[in-house]
């Protein structure tokens, strides 16, 4: 991999520690790492050199919380407008035709829209595995993300507790919660990397508080932290989901995760939107995945963002699953949370440049990462480019403000991973797109087809 110098950035927004925005910047790049930042660098040995006039430079973005075969469900008519859990329960019955190869071709998809957007590193969250499927469906997510050159937090998903024992999910796509354990321990053993910079990690995620056990979600909890890894999970996502947890339970779903030791930085949950002030507090330390645009098609409301990040609270953003939002486009969760937070708080509410730094340095913090986040030397070579000398961006006068509220295009001009250029011109360099979207055209036709053909209800 040769070495890069990002020569005259005319800005760089570090989101380091001193929130520095640096002009006319050279930023030297050797391996996974950036080397040096300052002015007049001199060019590594065989090092590539890409302008950065009329540029600005952003930490790359982080998506914390998507659902990447949904890729392959979008738009779908029987399920637009429909609250969480009847899309939930019209959904599985097109979710139980998913293949391994559909899984890969709707990480694919995916990881190209979040690349083309800026992001550089993204969590996932499946706990689909439809009888008769076996279990390489994380594998084939693995498999893609090191094809096309992202930076990736697979997280084992599960779903234990069926239709048939008070669970939402129908028992066809649930499984044995002996096979969900051995499958997550068998992944964290063959993929996670601890190591600073590292491609792959793994993380262990029950689904939601009315599709697994308590049980399981205790022992989830024992493997992780035994194995040292993250846990995950959907939480006060929807009142539907409050009020199951309330009449099962007896227990709001923020007291359910305390009564279950799931609180603590090696944690984070999805939404957490239906919160009280108490619950606010208790979730001081732990990581919050931020979906605005799912919360908005799904009707599930707004989370308290400016309360959970008063109150330590690790806050990110994330696109959430393709089918809940209909695209896994980072730059439009910036602008959209940006708006949804001064619609609730007004002048009080995030400045353009707080939702930026959620959006990179604080989705590596939720994804327990130090090492990425901010452009510094030392830390991982996850850069974004984006031409500011573009139409959209006339007449604004703040760098920052331009990209999180100006635009009509949210392709990036460059984005790199680990030191490589993945997108160049706004286009991914890494695998054909053209090739992935027509088979990926394929299989979605496919099992969608399957469903309407005469799949039959669950």
């Amino acid at each position: 991999m040769r070495p890069l110098l990002l020569k005259n950035v005319s800005y760089v927004v570090t989101c380091n520690d001193r929130d520095e925005i640096l002009r006319d910047c050279d930023i030297i790049i050797e391996g996974p790492e950036i080397r040096a930042l300052g002015q007049g660098l001199e060019p590594p040995p065989g090092a590539e050199v890409i302008s950065g006039r009329g540029m600005i430079a952003i930490p790359g973005l982080v998506n914390t919380h998507h659902h990447l075969y949904q890729s392959l469900f979008r738009g779908l008519p029987e399920v637009q407008g429909l609250p969480l859990f009847g899309w939930l329960q019209k959904l599985y019955q097109f979710w139980r035709h998913l293949t391994p190869e559909g899984v890969y071709y709707g990480a694919l998809v995916g990881f190209s829209e979040l690349l083309r957007t800026g992001c550089t590193m993204t969590a996932d969250h499946h706990y689909v595995f439809p009888a008769g499927q076996g279990n390489e469906f994380i594998d084939r997510e693995i498999e893609a993300a090191r094809a096309i050159g992202i930076r990736f937090h697979a997280t084992r998903g599960s779903m234990s507790l069926g239709r048939s024992q008070g669970g939402l999910p129908p028992d066809e796509v649930v499984q044995e919660p002996d096979t969900i354990l051995e499958d997550s321990a068998r992944l964290i053993e063959t993929y996670h990397d601890p190591r600073p910079y590292a491609m792959v990690r793994v993380a262990l995620a029950p689904c939601s508080p009315f599709s697994v056990s308590l049980d399981l979600m205790r022992q989830a909890r024992d493997l992780a932290r035994e194995k040292g890894v993250m846990l995950h999970t959907h939480l006060a996502e929807t009142m539907d989901e409050e009020r199951y947890c309330l009449e099962r339970y007896n227990r709001r779903p923020v007291e359910l995760m305390e009564d279950l030791g799931w609180l603590g930085p090696d944690v984070w949950f999805a939404h957490a939107i239906h919160l009280n002030d108490r619950e606010v507090e208790r979730l001081a330390g732990s990581g919050v995945a931020h979906c605005p645009s799912s919360n908005m098609k799904l009707a599930s409301g707004i989370c308290r963002t400016s309360e959970l990040y008063r109150a330590g609270v690790k806050l990110g953003l994330a696109v959430d699953g393709s089918a809940s939002n209909d695209g896994s486009n980072m730059w439009e969760e910036m602008r959209r949370s940006y708006l949804l937070n001064h619609l609730r708080y007004g002048e009080e509410g995030f400045s353009a440049y707080q939702v930026l730094k959620l959006a990179t340095r604080g989705g590596a913090e939720v994804l327990g990462r130090t090492d990425t986040g901010s452009l510094e030397e030392g830390k991982a070579a996850d850069v974004v480019l984006i031409n500011l000398e573009d139409v959209a961006f006339a007449g604004c006068h703040d760098p920052v403000v331009a990209l999180v509220c100006c635009g009509n295009s949210s392709l990036v001009d460059t984005t790199i991973v680990n030191g490589r250029v993945v997108v160049r011109r706004g286009e991914v360099i890494t695998v054909d797109v053209g090739s992935v979207y027509r088979r990926a055209q394929e299989v979605s036709r496919t099992m969608v087809e399957a469903e309407r053909a005469g799949g039959g209800s669950l």
